[in-house]
């Protein structure tokens, strides 16, 4: 079989989801070339058209889908798991400037529907955001992946849980990410992808612990619990098949 491009992200979900095709768990035919990238670099690198299979920031589908088709498998999709609006412990003022991990995230998305005031928006790494409301470079920042854990720790405090503003609003789980195939590949093919990444994410359930040094290799924060709130929240029955109420929950963000 001709070798595949896969782009996904370093955080632990994505590296749990797919460990057990990476790393030959189960068996399987892919020739893939893996190359892990920051999320927003991932929706840049669709954009550009360059990887076969990618995972992507379900509010960058539009622009791509033309090219690219949605798989059924992979997604980051539920209720509870949505982005945090933070800021300085203490502070009072107007939320004027917010740090947000890309133009092209679901985060950046629901930080202009819900915070449409906001006068100055600075993009930046995730996992560099924190730190820069904690500097005062920005009043606010969005936290993603296993950020969203960890803000306690620092001198910071929720302003809003984006995703419960989404589910408040809408009743439906928060798509977050999405795995997409270019739509030039063999239909027999990507339905074979689809039906592998879902197999691989019901072995990396069944067996949690045999990913753990895998994910660590790639992983922001090593604790063990860090970790396991991050798998819990993102890789669910969602992410084993979208099913209906998910499709739907992605066609409402979509529109």
């Amino acid at each position: 079989m001709k070798q595949l491009s896969l782009h996904i992200s370093p955080c632990p979900n994505d590296t749990f989801a797919f460990d057990a095709i990476i790393n030959n768990r189960i068996e399987h035919d892919f020739d893939l070339a893996v190359e892990y990238h920051d999320i927003e670099e991932l929706n840049e690198g669709v954009l550009r058209g360059e990887p076969d299979i990618s995972k992507i920031s379900y509010a960058v589908y539009p622009l791509v889908a033309d090219r690219y088709r949605l798989l059924d498998s992979g997604s980051a999709l539920g209720r509870g798991n949505g982005q945090l609006l933070v800021r300085r412990k203490g502070e009072t003022g107007k939320i004027r400037s917010v740090a947000s991990p890309g133009k092209n995230t679901t985060a950046n998305a629901l930080l202009m529907r819900y915070f449409p005031d906001v006068k100055e928006v600075k993009q930046m790494l995730f996992s560099d955001i924190a730190a820069a409301v904690e500097r005062g470079d920005v009043d606010a920042g969005v936290l993603i992946h296993e950020g969203r854990f960890v803000y306690e720790r620092r001198n910071l405090e929720l302003v809003a849980d984006l995703g419960k503003l989404w589910e408040n609003e809408t009743n439906m789980p928060l798509p977050l990410g999405a795995i997409i195939v270019k739509r030039e590949i063999n239909e027999n093919i990507i339905s074979k992808f689809d039906n592998l990444l879902s197999k691989s994410v019901r072995f990396a359930l069944d067996n949690p612990l045999l990913s753990r040094e895998f994910v660590k290799e790639h992983a922001q924060e090593l604790e063990d619990d860090v970790i396991d709130k991050h798998i819990a929240l993102f890789v669910n029955d969602y992410t084993i098949s979208l099913g209906e109420e998910g499709r739907k929950a992605v066609e409402l963000l979509l529109k």
